[in-house]
């Protein structure tokens, strides 16, 4: 139980600074408000902004529950996490993150939140290359590489996984 309030915690932290606070300044400076009326595209936006949500929140139970820890770098977890979201990319945390900032843009005509999550998924990706990648494989070894060979870092095979 301990280990699930640590990753809510963490996640909570990540979510409200990057994903609420971050975008709420981008759109107060653009004077941007709440639209006046959902049409097609803020009504695609918000259907991004909550399977974006709901990925990440599924990361996060899977890190706790699977991994017995958290996506935290200091607290990382114990076990190498391939089930749950995990089978179809290796970074489905970023890109639920990414789906739900594309979704916000949207429904707030945001360029400059477009603009925040194209430099968020650019240092997403460096992150992932220079630091997480190399410490996952220092960490678990073969089994990670393993799970490289099996799944990609951002766009799901078209064909099943061999994962488990």
């Amino acid at each position: 139980m301990f280990i699930l309030a640590r990753t809510t915690t963490y996640a909570s932290l990540f979510t409200a600074l990057l994903l609420v606070f971050v975008p709420a300044r981008i759109l107060e400076r653009a004077g941007i408000s709440v639209p006046d009326s959902i049409g097609a595209v803020e009504a695609v936006g918000g259907v991004m902004v909550l399977l974006g949500a709901g990925l990440g929140v599924a990361c996060v139970f899977t890190f706790a529950l699977i991994g017995k820890g958290t996506p935290a770098p200091f607290d990382p977890p114990r076990r190498l996490v391939i089930r749950g979201p995990y089978k179809f990319v290796r970074n489905p945390m970023y890109l639920g993150a990414v789906v739900a900032l594309l979704g916000a843009a949207l429904v707030y005509g945001s360029t400059g939140l477009l603009v925040y999550t194209a430099v968020f998924f650019v240092l997403a990706h460096v992150l992932v290359v220079l630091y997480e990648e190399p410490t996952l494989r220092r960490t678990f070894g073969t089994e990670y590489g393993a799970y490289v060979q099996q799944v990609r870092r951002w766009l799901p095979r078209l064909q099943r996984n061999q994962l488990p």
